[in-house]
């Protein structure tokens, strides 16, 4: 574990591995199954922000020290800037992960949209989106991360992109990738060779691994060796490991461990993922401060290799994965 999470950790005990993702709450539409039955109807900017507060209020409160958002995550960066400006106490002993890459374009609509996001990972979009993040976060921004990469993105090969990521690097700020697809662990790899004047120019990614989409675990433990914060996305794979959508033949086993343990399917999901040594911060991606709550049990639930064992036959094909994921439907 990077020194940084290895303090959090040992000062903010084992909530202290738990961040809040604000994706689900910074804007009306977001692709999490059974999100028409988390979001208030109202979805208007005034109450996500209120969303949004009660969310970071809650998580706060209960030891969670790691705030995940982005650019594209419609104002989810405002939303979270506002709430560190009114709470100073907490400002100071969280830390704040944001993304660049994408651009919102959705208007704050849900339906007739044509594209919610754009992804472009050019000097430009960096150069504007940089200055847009920190008009919003300044001196919180701890970690920016280049949206999801994939093998074939610019941010690994653009060395003009480089030599400004690497830039924000000297100011203080850890650069990083997000990564998503079926080929997540070549991305990662790829990731790790490049450099800036002979030094790593990414210390820190955030991925997407879960029960049904382990592939990148070996990639992420090996980040994770050369001192990279390894943050873990999607743990309940976009609400199909809720409780409420895991009722298929096909989570059978997340049922029976979680009814072994007496433990929600979203607390055992997410054990899963602390439970590998590299995961420095799992995301809960939490809509509602009960999901919020039955999520953060999972700090306490410790699954042994048995559990384990049974969660991993429910790993889908990479491929499969990503095109059941492509197929969800903004709501």
């Amino acid at each position: 574990m990077p020194a940084d999470a290895a303090t959090s950790s040992a000062s903010g005990g084992p909530l202290a591995r738990f961040g809040l993702g604000t994706a689900a709450v910074g804007r009306p539409g977001y692709i999490t199954l059974g999100r028409e039955l988390d979001l208030p109807g109202d979805r208007s900017v005034a109450a996500l922000r209120e969303r949004t507060d009660a969310l970071l209020d809650a998580a706060y409160a209960a030891g969670v020290r790691y705030f995940d958002t982005a650019r594209s995550y419609g104002r989810a960066e405002e939303f979270l800037a506002g709430w560190l400006d009114a709470r100073p106490e907490a400002a100071g002993s969280v830390r704040v992960g944001s993304k660049w890459g994408y651009t919102y374009t959705a208007g704050w609509r849900t339906s007739g949209v044509a594209a919610h996001e754009v992804k472009e990972h050019s000097v430009a979009v960096f150069e504007r989106q940089v200055e847009e993040t920190r008009a919003l976060l300044g001196r919180h921004l701890d970690v920016y991360l280049v949206h999801s990469v994939t093998p074939d993105s610019p941010a690994l090969s653009d060395p003009a992109l480089h030599a400004r990521l690497a830039e924000l690097a000297d100011e203080g700020v850890r650069v990083g990738l997000s990564t998503s697809g079926p080929a997540q662990a070549d991305t990662i790899r790829a990731a790790l060779g490049v450099t800036v004047a002979g030094r790593p120019l990414f210390t820190a990614v955030q991925s997407t691994w879960n029960v049904l989409e382990p592939s990148a675990g070996p990639a992420l433990a090996e980040a994770h060796d050369a001192g990279w914060l390894v943050v873990v996305k999607e743990a309940m794979a976009n609400g199909r490991l809720a409780g409420r959508n895991a009722t298929g033949p096909d989570t059978a086993a997340l049922r029976a461990v979680a009814a072994r343990t007496g433990a929600g399917g979203d607390a055992v999901a997410l054990a899963a993922v602390t439970a590998r040594p590299w995961a420095d911060i799992v995301l809960s991606g939490a809509a509602t401060e009960a999901q919020l709550a039955s999520n953060l049990t999972a700090a306490g639930l410790a699954l042994d290799a048995g559990d384990l064992a049974e969660l991993a036959t429910l790993t889908e094909p990479p491929a499969a994965y990503w095109s059941h994921r492509a197929d969800l439907a903004w709501s």
